[in-house]
């Protein structure tokens, strides 16, 4: 698990710094303070490469910038960069033995198995990077149709394929993907569950996987919402994940990880506000959901701009085990603040409390409409 993390001379204010709760770690503020930023940086803290592979560059007053984290193993790791050379440098190469998935809001997945890192890869060369190392970066239309090396390695099948041969082929991973589907679905009342198979086209072979709606038509996935399509790749890249470590853990020898990280950027996209109510405690949930043969502690740090989210996180909040932070513009800088926790009641409350920081929940114009109405008044 992530522990901490400072950066000097690097990002939206000269310094930042933030000690992470062991489980729910939920990121406010608003668009351009460093929300995405941070959970960039704490992908590179756990896996000592960047993000999409786009490395952070230092602030042009930073005499000595550097990244510093700490992780369960309680050994601090620093990155410096030097200029003469305009890269960074960590001091190790140690990463995290958790697995890490971070989910981008624009659909694409980041995945980081310790288990399937091949001998072969160098920590100084590209490889580390690459599948080789042990990170899987799919776009958005990698994660439905698969990804392959130039070597025509085949990384991973992509959901589309996946999906229909786990439900043909009464693969395990099916019923995980099951249960995971049905502890991410909006309420109890409108379960995901997945129909059968279909073809799209009179001369297209390939199968597509469906959702069963609440109105009893099975819907191609491809055409389903923007909430369902982003939920059900989410199920299955966690399946998808779990199965490939566990596989590469057998095939090691190695026991499989008993911690999983989800960085999560806008937690609460493409979501009804039902959804929005119910996301955060299944994923909080969702490797119990799968029904494992051992216990994988979950840590969550997500950002978003959801009050949804927040009143959802009353039911569970534990001080000891989960913090909320909050990034605000003063003076011309961003700072970050951990936010002491109190219950707001509502949506509403959390909209005009400090982590939305609205003065009032009116629109422009009716608090406008209001105003004069009480200047006529009192004249």
């Amino acid at each position: 698990m992530l522990k901490s993390l400072t950066m000097c001379g690097v990002g939206p204010a000269p310094e930042m710094s933030i000690e992470f709760a062991p489980r729910v770690n939920a990121l406010t503020g608003d668009n351009g303070l460093g929300k995405s930023f941070l959970l960039d940086m704490a992908w590179r803290a756990l896996t000592q490469t960047w993000a999409r592979g786009v490395m952070a560059m230092p602030r042009k007053d930073a005499s000595e910038p550097t990244i510093r984290h700490l992780t369960n193993a309680n050994s601090e790791i620093i990155d410096s960069f030097y200029r003469g050379a305009y890269s960074w440098s960590p001091s190790s190469s140690e990463r995290t033995g958790s697995i890490v998935i971070y989910v981008g809001v624009d659909g694409n997945f980041l995945i980081w198995d310790p288990a399937r890192v091949h001998p072969g890869a160098s920590f100084h060369g590209a490889t580390y990077a690459s599948e080789l190392g042990g990170i899987f970066d799919l776009s958005p239309v990698q994660v439905w149709k698969g990804k392959s090396g130039l070597d025509g390695t085949r990384y991973c099948n992509g959901l589309i394929h996946d999906w229909v041969s786990w439900q043909k082929g009464i693969d395990p991973a099916f019923t995980e993907l099951t249960r995971v589907l049905e502890a991410l679905s909006p309420s109890a009342a409108e379960k995901l569950s997945p129909g059968q198979p279909t073809h799209l086209d009179l001369l297209d072979e390939t199968e597509y996987p469906t959702i069963r709606m609440a109105y009893g038509e099975d819907v191609p996935l491809v055409h389903a919402s923007a909430g369902v399509r982003r939920i059900a790749a989410l199920a299955y890249l966690l399946v998808w994940t779990w199965k490939g470590h566990l596989r590469a853990s057998g095939q090691r020898g190695h026991t499989p990880a008993t911690e999983i990280l989800f960085l999560v950027d806008e937690v609460e996209s493409h979501l009804h506000p039902q959804w929005q109510r119910r996301v955060v405690p299944a994923l909080l949930n969702v490797m119990s959901a799968m029904k494992l043969d051992s216990e994988v502690a979950v840590q969550l740090i997500l950002a978003t701009h959801s009050p949804l989210v927040l009143a959802s996180m009353e039911s569970f909040f534990d001080e000891e085990k989960d913090a909320l932070f909050h990034l605000d513009l003063r003076d011309g800088a961003a700072v970050l603040e951990k936010v002491e926790w109190a219950k707001q009641g509502d949506a509403t409350n959390w909209l005009v409390s400090e982590s939305f920081g609205l003065v009032t929940v009116q629109p422009p114009i009716a608090g406008v409409a209001k105003e004069k109405a009480e200047r006529h008044d009192g004249g």
